[in-house]
């Protein structure tokens, strides 16, 4: 750094700090000007500086800030030695007091050229600090007054390198405040006096100490390059100097330093730049800046930037802004005024112009504000932001709608909607949802976002709707083939089988079955149906054991399958609620609409930035939908509800915020969102206005206020994001598998059965017969019983006969002579037993009289 450009006595200072530092000297010393390079140029940690230091000026300077109440300002430096520690300690006060008053730097600007003040010209601050030389502050202050920053509105505080000796060079404006501190020749001297104070406290305190008695004060530094090259003891030494305590002057603190070496306490005064006595400018002291004091600052009357007595307000005037809209609900909603007052009532919003400029050309605007085709009531979401913006950043506004009510699209190379009354400057900001894409932020400027969005689908759900195919939809079309091909037809051909092969049934005979006996493959059919369904009809029951048993097992697996099947069919039979579920603007039902048949009916709004998206990035899509496209959301919104349109696309937001109003419930968004972005404020290229929006805009992100916001009118009786699909899925083939076993193991027991079955009648039966002489077997089973007994083979031979009954006469003659020759036979045994009675013989077995009846029966 070339050290000569602030004075060759500065120079020389620091040269000799730096040099004291290197060798371990202390060093006791008094610097009014540089004091920022001082301590950072000597990398000196022995250095006891009796002047106010760069803290003790900031401090001042936004104590002064303070008390007025102005919470923005600018930093003005030039290339002065220590202009970086100046701003560091700018912020390190305005942390320490941030608990009890919000500082905020609006600029920070390096002055190396006159045209570095363009920053301050196009900013809203309206108090800067100023920290360079005086020399440098005359050409600063100059290029601030071409610039015209410096009029009645501009409060300019400078440190006490700008001041120095008090001389006011020509071009500083009057009302200047300034920190200064006594740099004559008669305060140097008593400085020089409070230094021996200091410097004899210090030798006492190490004299007196018993740990130093070995210890000299002596450097014993030689120049000659003999001996040590730094003095050892100096860092003791030092830490006693800069523990001292020494008595200061009346009414002041004593002289204490920080580990540092700063002092403690300081005292300065404060200057302001008035007419003197001769009109001409000079600096007078209004006050004083004490450091230990809580409340330091004490001003009288202050001559004020153009020679006025009251302060300014250190915020821009009120300035007005014209403001373009759309409505588009919840963020900025209409209603029509009072229709006597004209005016809004307080949850109605503000008045906003929906009348073009031509229109109100010879209207009275006082009985326009009446007429709500002049004039409306704006609410909403912006609504309340701008009212915000409005109280923090101070100024008065107009709203007037969109001339054509358009968005903001390019149509044939030209913009239309609100971006064109930007380009083409006949508004100052646009205030609405309006989103933000890389078309757009080409020709204006944005804010940060305010909000999140996307492109989102919009579809209604449809109530009261039962599939004419709901009965079959509680099994799938696998249990459906499963049960009507296979389980059927193997019940069926089980049963007719087993009938066929039972020897109480046909026994595979291939003579004609009795009459009485009516079983066929149809009839095993019809049974196995009625069965299934639990029809009260008139079935013919198979007589073998084994075709009833597998009869029962099927009745079992009916049981079973239509338990389940009644189970699972009132979630079918239900009135459901159905909807289109979209994937996305990707689905192919969407972005390929003349692939499907029947075609979905889908639109949105022209001109819109759904509009765009979709014809840059779906132009098919975009093509097709232009004949179902809707000029408001109401519009497409209703044309959903109706059924006019299957699906309505638009911004997310707006479709959530519509579907959570909806009163009955109906509407839902569906599938992702897609082109995410945001939705903000735009101004004009280059608006001076964009900045301190911006940074208005985070601090409501901060603090929560946009959020608050954004609750309170994005809710509503319905929730969207609960609103989930629930329907029945239909039952898979493994979760009715159990009723395919039970069957399946019904068939293998009753071929088992069938078996056992034979080796009964063939094997088991001719012995069994022997031996149950009481009967016992028919108390377990009738059909055993009766096949042991002769009533058994009697009814076997009836079947025997019944199937070779007489079909023709020669036949019936020689029955009739069997018959009469039984008769006869019958007669003989009557007599010879009458005749073994009279001898006194008795018979020693006598047929009962049903078992005759019996023969002749079948006789």
């Amino acid at each position: 750094m070339n050290y000569e450009k602030y004075g060759r006595s500065t120079a020389s200072a620091q040269y000799f700090l730096q040099l004291a530092g290197y060798l371990g000297i202390p060093v006791i010393a008094w610097n009014a000007d540089n004091s920022g390079l001082e301590r950072r140029a000597s990398q000196s940690s022995l250095q006891l500086q009796l002047a106010p230091s760069l803290e003790h000026q900031t401090a001042a300077m936004l104590s002064i800030l303070e008390r007025y109440k102005w919470h923005q300002f600018s930093v003005v430096t030039s290339q002065i030695a220590g202009h970086d520690d100046f701003l560091q300690a700018v912020r390190e006060r305005i942390t320490e007091v941030q608990d009890r008053f919000k500082f905020t730097i609006l600029n920070q600007v390096l002055v190396t050229k006159p045209v570095d003040l363009l920053d301050l010209v196009n900013s809203e601050s309206r108090v800067m600090l100023l920290y360079a030389t005086r020399e440098e502050a005359i050409h600063i202050l100059k290029a601030a007054r071409d610039y015209q920053i410096t009029g009645e509105n501009y409060v300019w505080v400078v440190t006490q390198s700008v001041m120095e000796n008090l001389q006011t060079p020509f071009g500083f404006p009057v009302g200047m405040l300034g920190v200064h501190f006594d740099t004559s020749s008669t305060s140097l001297v008593n400085e020089i006096t409070t230094a021996i104070r200091v410097y004899a406290y210090g030798v006492e305190d190490f004299v007196n100490d018993p740990r130093n008695v070995n210890l000299s004060l002596s450097t014993q530094l030689s120049c000659e390059g003999m001996g040590d090259s730094r003095w050892k003891t100096g860092d003791r030494f030092f830490r006693y100097l800069r523990n001292v305590s020494v008595e200061g002057d009346t009414g002041k603190p004593h002289v204490e330093f920080t580990p540092e070496g700063v002092l403690k306490a300081a005292e300065l005064k404060i200057m302001n730049l008035r007419p003197g006595v001769s009109k001409q400018l000079v600096w007078e002291e209004i006050g004083v800046w004490k450091s230990w004091e809580k409340e330091g600052l004490d001003i009288k009357d202050i001559v004020w930037p153009g020679n006025s007595h009251t302060p300014p307000q250190g915020v821009p005037e009120k300035f007005h802004l014209k403001i373009t809209f759309l409505e588009e609900p919840p963020y900025i909603n209409l209603a029509p005024p009072d229709p006597v007052t004209g005016k809004c009532s307080m949850n109605r919003g503000v008045l906003c112009r929906v009348a073009k400029e031509e229109e109100m050309e010879k209207v009275d605007v006082p009985m326009a504000h009446k007429n709500g085709s002049f004039y409306q009531c704006c609410s909403g979401f912006c609504i309340d932001l701008l009212e915000k913006f409005a109280e923090e950043l101070g100024f008065t506004y107009e709203l007037v709608r969109v001339e054509d009510g358009k968005w903001g699209t390019l149509e044939n190379g030209k913009w239309n909607g609100l971006i064109a009354d930007l380009v083409n400057r006949k508004t100052d900001m646009v205030m609405t949802s309006l989103m933000i894409n890389s078309e757009r932020e080409a020709v204006v400027d944005f804010t940060v976002p305010f909000m999140e969005t996307g492109i989102a689908i919009l579809v209604a759900k449809r109530t009261g709707i039962i599939s004419p195919t709901a009965f079959l939809e509680p099994f799938d079309t696998a249990s459906w083939m499963l049960v009507g091909v296979v389980a059927i037809q193997a019940a069926t051909f089980t049963i007719f089988l087993f009938e066929w092969l039972s020897p109480s049934g046909f026994d595979m005979k291939q003579v004609s079955p009795s009459p009485n006996h009516r079983f066929s493959l149809f009839r095993t059919y019809w049974l196995v149906w009625a069965v299934l369904f639990q029809a009260a009809v008139h079935v013919d029951s198979p007589r073998g054991f084994t075709a009833r048993f597998m009869t029962n097992v099927w009745a079992m697996f009916a049981v079973v399958f239509l338990a389940i099947y009644t189970a699972n069919l009132a979630a079918f039979m239900i009135t459901r609620e159905e909807f289109h579920e979209f994937s996305g603007l990707d689905d192919s039902r969407l972005s390929k609409p003349f692939s499907h048949k029947p075609m979905y009916r889908f639109g949105t709004i022209p001109w819109s930035h759904t509009d765009s998206t979709l014809s840059k990035y779906f132009a098919p899509m975009h093509a097709y939908m232009k004949n179902q496209n809707r000029s408001t959301v109401a519009e497409g919104i209703e044309a959903v509800l109706s059924g006019e349109l299957d699906a309505f696309i638009y911004d997310g937001t707006v479709l959530d915020f519509l579907v959570a109003q909806d009163e009955d419930c109906r509407l839902l968004t569906v599938g992702s969102w897609y082109a995410m972005t945001g939705y903000g404020i735009a101004f004009s290229r280059n608006s001076k206005y964009v900045q301190m929006f911006n940074k208005q805009m985070l601090d409501f992100r901060e603090n929560g206020d946009l959020e608050r916001l954004r609750r309170y009118w994005m809710t509503g009786t319905c929730k969207p994001g609960k609103q989930e699909h629930k329907s029945s899925d239909p039952l898979a083939l493994e979760q009715f598998l159990s009723a395919f076993l039970l069957l399946m193991s019904g068939i293998l027991l009753a071929a088992v059965l069938l078996a056992l079955e034979h080796v009964y009648f063939k094997y088991v039966r001719k012995h069994l017969a022997k031996t149950d002489r009481g009967g016992c077997c028919a108390l377990i089973s009738l059909s055993m019983g009766k096949s042991l007994t002769f009533r058994g083979a009697v009814f076997e031979a009836q079947d025997i006969l019944r199937h070779h009954r007489c079909r023709d006469p020669i036949c019936d003659t020689h029955l009739w002579k069997v018959k009469h020759e039984l008769d006869l036979a019958r007669m003989k045994i009557r007599q010879l037993q009458k005749e073994l009675e009279a001898h006194g013989i008795k018979p020693s077995r006598r047929p009962c009289r049903t078992e005759i009846a019996e023969m002749e029966t079948v006789l």
